[in-house]
C-alpha cells in the first residue's frame, strides 16, 4: 500500500505515492474502494475498460476516481483492483476489476471528489497526489 490516510475535520483526505504517474493514479484509486469498504475482500469477478482525460493531472485524477463513482451508482460495480493504467499525455485508459455491490456492505459513502486540496506533482522520489473525498 502506498496511500495513507491524513487527518481532515469533515471529510477524507489521503496522499498517494508511486515510482510512476500511473502507479500514483492506480494508488489513488486504490485509496477511493478502501474508503468504501474499509478492508472488505472485493471478488475480481468483472473485468472493464475506462478512459478519462483531463485538462491537467488534477482534473485527469478527479475524472478518474468520478469514473468509480459512476460505476457504483449506474452499474452497482466495486472495484476490486486497478490492473492496468496508461496515461498519454492528459489521457488515461485503465482496466480494472470489481464485483456488484449487492454482495458486500459498504461502510463510507463518497459523494465527491473534490478539487479541494488536490495536487498531483512529481517529487525526487517519484509521484505523489493528494484528494480530499467528499462523504
Amino acid at each position: 500500500m502506498t496511500y495513507e490516510f491524513l487527518e481532515h475535520t469533515a471529510d477524507i483526505k489521503f496522499r498517494a505515492k508511486g515510482k510512476s504517474i500511473e502507479e500514483v493514479f492506480k494508488e489513488s484509486a486504490m485509496a477511493l474502494k478502501e474508503t468504501m469498504t474499509k478492508g472488505t475482500e472485493i471478488k475480481k469477478i468483472e473485468e472493464k475498460d475506462v478512459g478519462v482525460e483531463g485538462k491537467d493531472y488534477e482534473s485527469m485524477l478527479r475524472n478518474f476516481l468520478e469514473e468509480f463513482l459512476f460505476l457504483f451508482d449506474a452499474e452497482d460495480f466495486i472495484l476490486s483492483d486497478v490492473t492496468e493504467v496508461m496515461i498519454d499525455g492528459f489521457r488515461l485508459v485503465a482496466t480494472v476489476k470489481g464485483d456488484i455491490i449487492d454482495n458486500y456492505k459498504l461502510t463510507n459513502d463518497v459523494k465527491a471528489i473534490t478539487y479541494n486540496e488536490m495536487y498531483v506533482k512529481e517529487t525526487e522520489k517519484g509521484w505523489e497526489a493528494q484528494v480530499v473525498l467528499d462523504v
